[in-house]
């Protein structure tokens, strides 16, 4: 049997995250401490009893869950052996630590820096993204072509679901001619910004150089990438791909089929919510899929 342990991404925080981990292990509290000083501010208040409305802060939003992720499996102990691991997005930052690949420190600055370089990119042009939900990818993919405007898939969520990123008139038009297609929904997404789109170039050229200066390890385990879906444990390429990742789609579906096939029987969420519990499920009703 072959566990796979998935690390969610932004959408995931909600009030109170972490303050369990917090008050019932000193580990935990002790890296949550350390978090507070590398940030410079108290990450730790705004998680235990600030509102949805200051998760939402992008400073705040991306750093809680990656926090929340890797302070969760550094409490699994010896439960954590992973025999593959995956993160959505911002969680393949949580992924790379808990699989050793990225130090606990760096992970934290990277994914500072990655929150700020986004929002900076949503700040420089309007953007959005929308949930396409009942069309084969492949209806969606060639509508988005069709479009004479920034709109791309983003997220391959599960069969049926997948997310389109560009500018607030691409996502409009993509949205009615989907419809028109046969979409069940096309259901507008309160996000900052064209998130895994061309228009986050600006947050990965700024992101590039942090990447590049940063130790990566090979991981423990394959890791299972957002840009290829394919399990990589070769730092270079592990880099290559992380930089590439903001102006890519996220491949989850793929990423699911592909850790099956390759022999998966549980899947062990680890972090805030149960999403991608729900997404494996999209995949294969038959496979386990718990919370950490």
């Amino acid at each position: 049997m072959k566990k796979a342990f998935v690390f969610p991404g932004q959408g995931a925080q909600f009030a109170g995250m972490g303050r369990e981990l917090y008050e019932n292990s000193a580990q935990a509290k002790e890296i949550f401490e350390k978090a507070n000083e590398i940030l410079q501010f108290r990450i730790t208040d705004l998680m235990f009893a600030g509102t949805d409305e200051d998760l939402r802060q992008t400073k705040v939003t991306q750093p809680a869950i990656f926090l929340h992720s890797v302070i969760l499996a550094a409490t699994l102990g010896e439960e954590f052996k992973p025999d593959m691991v995956a993160g959505h997005s911002l969680g393949e930052f949580s992924a790379l630590v808990a699989a050793k690949a990225l130090s606990f420190e760096d992970g934290l600055v990277l994914v500072s820096k990655r929150a700020m370089a986004m929002q900076k990119a949503c700040e420089k042009e309007p953007s959005t993204m929308a949930a396409i939900i009942g069309l084969e990818d492949k209806v969606v993919e060639d509508v988005c072509r069709e479009i004479d405007d920034v709109v791309v898939p983003a997220n391959y969520n599960s069969p049926g679901q997948l997310v389109i990123s560009g500018s607030v008139k691409g996502i409009e038009l993509a949205c009615t001619r989907l419809k028109e297609a046969g979409a069940k929904r096309a259901l507008p997404l309160k996000v900052g910004g064209a998130f895994h789109s061309p228009l986050m170039e600006p947050a990965r050229i700024e992101l590039a150089d942090a990447i590049h200066e940063t130790a990566i390890n090979s991981p423990v385990c394959p890791i299972y990438q957002n840009v290829n879906a394919q399990p990589v444990t070769e730092p270079a390429m592990i880099k290559a791909n992380l930089i590439a990742q903001l102006t890519s789609p996220v491949r989850w579906t793929q990423i699911m089929i592909n850790m099956i096939d390759d022999g998966a029987t549980k899947f062990i969420e680890v972090g805030p919510g149960a999403v991608l519990q729900g997404l494996v499920k999209k995949v294969n009703k038959d496979i386990e899929a718990v919370s950490a």
